[in-house]
């Protein structure tokens, strides 16, 4: 049987997985009310295809501690993995696929008084 953990708890230790591993450019983005199959995004950046690996595999593993499936899409590509954790989607990117996809930008929240239009417009 599984230790009960908050959605707080396992963004963290997942952040920490990833940091443990060398992932670069950690953000979380809260999706909670604006996606029907997920609460949080965690976006990280591997240098190669191996670390992506690397860190695939440590987000698996803490999922694994808390009996969740931590299934990984993109393996046969190795330029985006998704890990999902239920309530938490991993994504895991080399920096030009990152880059081109800006999954900061299509999540992301404008600001007060501005539109999403005035926002990709800047």
């Amino acid at each position: 049987m599984s230790k009960p953990i908050t959605l707080e708890q396992l963004n963290a230790e997942v952040i920490e997985a990833i940091e443990d591993k060398k992932g670069l450019d950690i953000i979380t983005i809260n999706v909670q009310g604006r996606c029907n199959f997920a609460d949080q995004f965690i976006l990280a950046t591997g240098r190669t295809d191996r670390q992506l690996k690397a860190l695939a595999n440590s987000v698996r593993q803490v999922g694994h501690q808390y009996e969740l499936t931590a299934r990984v899409d993109g393996m046969e590509a190795l330029e985006w993995l998704v890990v999902d954790l239920g309530d938490i989607i991993v994504h895991l990117f080399l920096p030009d696929v990152r880059e081109s996809f800006q999954l900061e930008r299509l999540w992301s929240i404008p600001e007060e008084g501005t539109t999403k239009d005035e926002d990709n417009k800047a």
